[in-house]
């Protein structure tokens, strides 16, 4: 069974009728499911539902180098015609402290409000049934030719139209109503009943507007919204649509406010802990409202449900909040003896629950539910990160947004199968780059112990690409921030906020340094309580921007950027290693490498020679080949300003006060394919786009995981053609020596050095047979691997990672695939195509191999293995019992039937 996930302030949901008042609070409710799907505009739209004018994009640089100087941005031309911005300005206002700079919506009606798709009448009924979260981009097909690899060769620019009905009673008529967005991609504009309500253009921060004044009580209310994604606007792939969820919010006009309450914990001790409650009020009706407010604290358990009576209850407190206006008030809860959060293994992630409620004489007008944990985080410059009083190496991974084959629709399974590959792997710490993160992923994360940096922007007012975020920095900076933090900061898991990655003005001296000030004074006006840092691949000790920070975050510079003989000349980054240059100007900051490695590697691509350096860049000859467009998975090839794990262990053995490291990437993800631009998804993860551990998956468990008994041996052991050829043999392992044996025979034992991460055998020629390793550890046997030489193929072999399914729509069976011979051996080298077909009440989700060239699109039936090895995913219909089947076939080897058990579960 999926576990509950709570939502931050998502409160009880109840039938709506005259006793609202007492009988709901406040309604949260999921607009999943009654959307209708249509690209494009309707014909005669030409230009006047565009946000603002976009400059002409001249020249695309696809596949320039990621660490190149961003630009400054190129003016547009003023528009010839009426656009939406200012229509759309006002949405912000509640974000935006100064009142003097809020903006006032212009009188009349905004462009384009006599176009066919925004009239309640119009008939959409033979646009496309979509259920959210919908991806319209994640489909394809793959744009082979042209100059797209970047943003992941699917074609996620362009307008996409999205329309629902509201069924309204009238007993909801004196409530506030509103829809809030958890995120839309990207350029969002929403109609209700034909009315221009707002929108908002950053296409991950979550967002609302109100509905108040266009609904239709008691009857039917049309909902329509557009979202423009630019072209040329990512470094990534960035989906498209209604990626996120929609939610329909009820409350009493006296209510608190949207992402009202603030939990922290000012005082922590095993003994008691103080939990400082603070609520804003706000008040949309047309006279006062006397109120008393309370709040109370309760246990949650692991699943996130509250166990047994109260374990703290505040003060009431009453003020007066005017008619359009608003009220603050704080109080102080102490708990004894607190279970605290924090990180596994050494910790746990126990977590509380305050419950807010508004109360106006004897009817409850709100409650508001706020999970919370009860630690204390603190930053030492020469320690690194305590939490609880411990000192914990961050051991972190960057990911990007998407969810491989899904794309960027969230899923929460999707999203906890990742979480507990690296969890497995030894990390336990997750960077969101470079932009806010789906709100349920931090509910995952909280649940799982997993420390967060939480990241807002890739851009500032420089660019990347032609059309990023830089175009709308000036007037959304203030409330995509604002909106970041007061929706995130209750969540545990959170210990740092970062504002920047790469941004180009850390080559703009004090101009740039003084955008980071700005965006440092937004933070902690929002959270004083936790530290600020931005992620640097270019500044310097003695330049201004990092001077700014809380935490210094460094970009490949403390082990080094590009700092071998053979970049002498070139016109990137070049950058010492850094740690002690940082570290001597910033005594009393904390220093920590926001993103090492970038290592590339395709999963089961062994080339040869392997490379006698620890760590190399990718070329033809040494790591890569530029014909079939893969990476050696030896894990000793990196981007030109990245290193391999060795290189980066290393560093961070040599400099102990860093607080630790989050290595680019945890799993690859779509676009930004470096080296081979041609490809559709990057080569840098840990973990395949398909969820397969590629070779490094291990390197890292040996480290993070040192009381793990684990060895791996790479690479395969199957080589037609390679008898007698020089095939080097590596073994990853917790132990602190190893033995190795071909065909029984041995070829030596081997002890680690200082500084040294991995063992190699260099000199073993290949022949049939058998590959094992003994690892010890304390001169006693830890653990082994082995590896055999597999013949043809027999038979199809599949593993469910779970063996049941929730039939709610949104639950997900992964299932790896693999052609195994008679012996069971797994064909390391297998291409096969497979069919998958689905009978009873289910669906093929889409499939995937983790290959970074296969243009298949995603929701194929039939694909081929990559290195063996190929996924299916399944989901069931809403309601469905029993169980349904799985269908494999490939040429030359028997069909595979297998069945999944259904279990019950509410329709999404």
């Amino acid at each position: 069974m999926r576990p509950w996930l709570p939502v931050a302030w998502c409160l009880l949901c109840a039938a709506a009728g005259s006793a609202w008042a007492e009988e709901a609070p406040r309604e949260r409710i999921a607009l999943d499911t009654g959307w209708r799907f249509h690209a494009g505009d309707p014909p005669g739209v030409t230009g006047q539902l565009d946000y603002d004018a976009r400059p002409a994009v001249q020249d695309n640089e696809d596949g320039k180098a990621a660490d190149a100087r961003p630009a400054q941005a190129e003016a547009a031309a003023a528009a010839d015609r009426p656009v939406l911005r200012p229509w759309i300005l006002p949405t912000a206002n509640a974000l935006i402290a100064d009142p003097a700079r809020r903006h006032a919506r212009p009188a009349g009606d905004a462009p384009g409000s006599d176009v066919s798709f925004v009239q309640p009448d119009f008939d959409d009924s033979g646009w496309q049934p979509v259920t959210l979260p919908h991806d319209w981009a994640i489909a394809g097909p793959f744009l082979v030719e042209g100059p797209y690899g970047g943003m992941g060769r699917l074609p996620s620019w362009g307008v996409a139209w999205y329309r629902r009905t509201l069924e309204v009673p009238a007993s909801d008529r004196g409530r506030h109503l509103a829809l809030a967005f958890d995120g839309a991609m990207s350029h969002a504009t929403v109609w209700c009943n034909g009315q221009l309500l707002g929108g908002w253009p950053y296409g991950y921060t979550s967002w609302r507007v109100d509905l108040d004044g266009c609904l239709r009580h008691g009857g039917r209310n049309q909902i329509a919204v557009r979202l423009d994604n630019p072209p040329d606007s990512a470094r990534w792939y960035p989906g498209g649509g209604l990626y996120r969820r929609v939610w329909l919010e009820k409350t009493a006009p006296a209510s608190v406010a949207p992402w009202g309450v603030q939990v922290t914990t000012p005082q922590v001790s095993r003994e008691q802990a103080q939990v400082r409650v603070q609520v804003e009020l706000r008040n949309s009706g047309k006279s006062a409202a006397s109120l008393r407010v309370s709040t109370t604290l309760h246990a949650l358990d692991a699943l996130g449900r509250p166990v047994g009576e109260a374990v703290a209850q505040g003060s009431e407190r009453t003020v007066t909040v005017g008619a359009g206006g608003t009220a603050s008030l704080d109080d102080t809860l102490r708990v004894a003896h607190p279970q605290l959060w924090g990180p596994p293994p050494t910790q746990q992630p126990h977590r509380y629950l305050a419950i807010t409620t508004v109360r106006e004489g004897a009817r409850v007008l709100d409650r508001v539910e706020t999970p919370f944990g009860i630690r204390e985080v603190r930053f030492d410059p020469r320690r690194g990160l305590l939490v609880n009083g411990e000192h914990v190496p961050i051991r972190g991974v960057n990911q990007h947004h998407d969810l491989g084959a899904l794309g960027a629709a969230f899923n929460a399974t999707a999203a906890e199968r990742q979480l507990r590959l690296l969890q497995a792997m030894g990390a336990n710490a997750i960077r969101m780059s470079h932009n806010p993160p789906d709100p349920a992923l931090l509910s995952l994360t909280d649940r799982l112990g997993l420390l967060v940096v939480d990241e807002i922007f890739d851009s500032w007012q420089m660019k990347k690409t032609p059309l990023d975020f830089h175009r709308v920095f000036d007037d959304w900076h203030e409330p995509d921030l604002r909106a970041l933090l007061r929706r995130d900061r209750n969540h545990p898991s959170v210990i740092l906020w970062s504002i920047g990655n790469e941004v180009g003005e850390q080559y703009s001296g004090q101009a740039g340094a003084d955008i980071a000030r700005a965006l440092r004074d937004i933070v902690r006006e929002e959270d004083p309580t936790r530290p600020i840092t931005a992620a640097m691949n270019y500044a310097k000790p003695d330049m201004p921007l990092p001077a700014v920070l809380d935490v210094i975050g460094l970009n490949y510079q403390g082990e080094g950027i590009r700092d071998t003989p053979e970049f002498e000349g070139t016109e990137r980054i070049r950058t010492p290693p850094m740690y002690d240059a940082f570290h001597r100007a910033f005594p009393d900051k904390a220093i920590l490498s926001t993103e090492t490695a970038s290592t590339l590697s395709s999963r089961g691509v062994y080339l040869f020679p392997v490379t006698p350096e620890t760590s190399a860049p990718v070329r033809d000859g040494r790591g890569g080949d530029s014909r079939a467009h893969q990476v050696s998975d030896y894990a000793l090839h990196a981007v030109d300003f990245g290193a391999s794990p060795d290189k980066v262990f290393a560093a961070l053995d040599a400099h102990p006060f860093v607080a630790g490291e989050f290595v680019w990437t945890g799993f690859d993800y779509l676009g930004e394919p470096t080296p081979y631009y041609t490809s559709r998804s990057s080569y840098s993860g840990i973990i395949d786009l398909a969820g397969f551990p590629k070779d490094r998956y291990w390197l890292y468990q040996s480290r993070w995981r040192p009381d793990l008994p684990m060895a791996h041996l790479l690479p395969h052991w199957t080589w037609p053609g390679r008898e007698g050829q020089v095939t080097p043999v590596h073994v990853f392992t917790s132990g602190d020596e190893a033995e190795l044996f071909v065909n029984g025979v041995p070829q030596g034992r081997q002890r680690k050095a200082p500084g040294q991460y991995r063992l190699r055998w260099d000199a073993v020629r290949y022949q049939p047979g058998e590959l094992r390793v003994v690892a010890y550890k304390n001169g006693q046997p830890w653990a082994e691997d082995r590896v055999r030489t597999a013949g043809t193929a027999a038979t199809l072999h599949a593993v469910p990672e779970r063996g049941t399914l929730v039939a709610d729509g949104r639950d997900l069976a992964f299932i790896a695939i693999e052609v195994r011979d008679a012996r069971g051996e797994r064909l390391p080298q297998a291409s096969l195509p497979v069919r998958v077909r689905i009978d009873g009440p289910g669906e093929l989700v889409a499939t995937d191999n983790g290959d970074p060239t296969d243009m298949t699109p995603f929701p194929s039936a039939t694909r081929a293995m990559f290195s063996g090895r190929l996924l299916a995913i399944v989901r069931a219909r809403p309601g469905a019992q029993g169980m349904l089947r799985v269908h494999l076939e490939a040429e030359g080897v028997p069909a595979l039937d297998f069945p999944l058990t259904l279990v019950p579960g509410a329709s999404p």
